[in-house]
């Protein structure tokens, strides 16, 4: 077999881009508990496959360092990271108050290795913010990341601690603007809570609405006060085809990188928008899927590309080893190689799976009228606002990275048998549940409780945005406290001098 594969063919994604790649062996053994349909086990599959498709071989692989408590205090609260950090299955019938409090215990439990699990995932994120950050890759790629829904103070929708919301403060230290697209069929509402006042970060989301987790991300919500317009909700209903997708998404898209000019991109690439999903209502292909990675990847602007939902977890291998192929430029073979969880894709054995004959309830009235009111949102739009830099906060320090290159030809020979990928034995989490999907029906509600989450959730990042605006100014911690009152412990870790 021919494991380098062909470019693609199109003229801007037949370049070939540096990609920095982020995995942790131990990450496929981390077990959310029995029937829960979060497998962190996709990871190893899809990293069983990048290396028997050969390529591993075309990318810097990385080891991500572990972020430490201050790294995930830039944005989440001190006594939410303490209680990830104490918390065990052993000791949580101790802590209910808390559990309640920080929302962990039914749709996020606890299990063992938790917070472990999020510093390894939240490490890969913003070391991929770090690397295109100092241009030592185009594009950097992290499958383990895109937990979109965690607040600052409380887990949800399975996701503990947002590393988007982390990775895209790392890469506000060196671009003036950074633009967040999720193609996640749920709504990335963490990640648009948390910047939803700011003009520098851009959050365009393509999700289904309506009684739907998590509720949030109606056509009309387009961020608030600096913010306006600044956030976009692609609302879409029940099983949404390939074609259909992009008639929305490319003009969109086309039309935000016009106007909005960012200097990096974060992608969210959610694999619960497949055809198939345990858990979506979508109709998309791997190829369609994948065609917003291309279509990204054709601006040629610094990209990071992460993971996210997806619980058909044979598709999701399938489609993340896809799209890290279009970030390389290299085509793969449909024709799956023999390994070690082969037997996961039977009958056919084969990369892509075709679509289901579900019904497409997003009518072409329906696309036609968001796209109308979207790009009439985007004309009222400032042209590229612009940040004055002088000086550049200092980037997170992630310490000695591992990297996989000295054992090149044993970690990546097709026909090793991967030691990274032994499993070892993992005792099921005390927390057991049946999966029903959080149903929200009182809308007015909703809005309440959303626009009182983003008040809480948009002052630690305002004060984060805010420090890197002024970070020309020489500055100690006393000075900063009696300059800007709501300066708090987010603002004192970035170290402004």
């Amino acid at each position: 077999m021919d494991v380098s594969g062909n470019s693609l063919p199109s003229a801007p994604d037949g370049v070939k881009r540096r990609v920095c790649y982020f995995y942790d062996p131990e990450v496929g053994n981390y077990y959310y508990g029995q029937g829960h349909p979060m497998k962190p086990h996709r990871m190893r599959m899809t990293h069983a496959l990048l290396a028997h498709y050969g390529l591993l071989q075309h990318m810097q692989v990385h080891k991500p360092f572990p972020a430490r408590d201050r790294d995930l205090c830039r944005f989440h609260a001190d006594d939410y990271v303490s209680f990830l950090r104490s918390i065990t299955p052993e000791t949580q019938q101790d802590h209910m108050r808390q559990l309640k409090r920080f929302n962990v215990g039914e749709d996020c439990p606890v299990f063992d290795g938790l917070y472990s699990f999020c510093q390894t995932y939240a490490g890969g994120s913003v070391g991929g913010a770090v690397k295109l950050n100092h241009g030592q890759c185009d594009i950097a790629v992290n499958w383990a990341g895109g937990l979109h829904h965690a607040k600052k103070c409380e887990a949800s929708g399975f996701c503990y601690v947002n590393d988007i919301v982390l990775a895209i403060l790392e890469l506000l230290k060196m671009h003036e603007r950074v633009l967040y697209v999720d193609i996640d069929i749920h709504h990335g509402d963490g990640v648009e809570e948390a910047f939803y006042t700011t003009d520098r970060v851009m959050t365009v989301s393509f999700h289904k609405f309506g009684d739907y987790f998590p509720g949030t991300g109606d056509l009309r919500d387009i961020g608030y006060g600096k913010g306006k317009y600044y956030s976009l909700n692609v609302p879409l209903d029940d099983g949404i085809d390939d074609e259909s997708y992009h008639v929305l998404f490319k003009p969109l898209i086309g039309k935000v990188m016009e106007v909005f000019r960012p200097g990096a991109v974060v992608l969210q690439c959610g694999a619960d928008s497949l055809s198939g999903d345990r858990l979506g209502c979508f109709n998309l292909s791997i190829k369609g899927h994948a065609e917003c990675v291309k279509y990204m990847r054709s601006f040629n602007v610094p990209l990071l590309l992460l993971g996210g939902g997806g619980y058909t977890i044979r598709n999701v291998a399938r489609c993340w080893c896809y799209e890290t192929g279009v970030a390389l430029g290299i085509e793969v073979d449909d024709k799956m190689p023999e390994h070690e969880y082969y037997e996961y894709f039977g009958p056919d054995y084969t990369l892509h799976v075709a679509p289901s004959n579900m019904e497409n309830k997003n009518t072409r009235l329906l696309l036609d009228s968001i796209r109308s009111k979207l790009l009439e949102n985007l004309s009222k739009l400032q042209h590229a606002p612009s940040v004055k830099f002088q000086e550049r906060p200092p980037d997170s320090d992630l310490g000695e990275e591992v990297e996989d290159h000295d054992d090149r030809d044993e970690r990546w020979d097709p026909d090793s048998d991967m030691d990274i990928d032994v499993e070892r034995h993992i005792l099921p989490s005390k927390v057991k549940r049946e999966i029903v999907e959080p149903q929200l029906n009182d809308m007015e509600d909703l809005k309440r409780t959303r626009e009182q989450l983003r008040a809480s959730d948009t002052a630690v990042v305002e004060t984060s945005v805010k420090a890197l605006d002024i970070c020309s100014q020489p500055t100690d911690e006393d000075s900063v406290k009696d300059e800007e009152k709501t300066v708090n412990d987010l603002a004192r870790e970035m170290d402004l001098k």
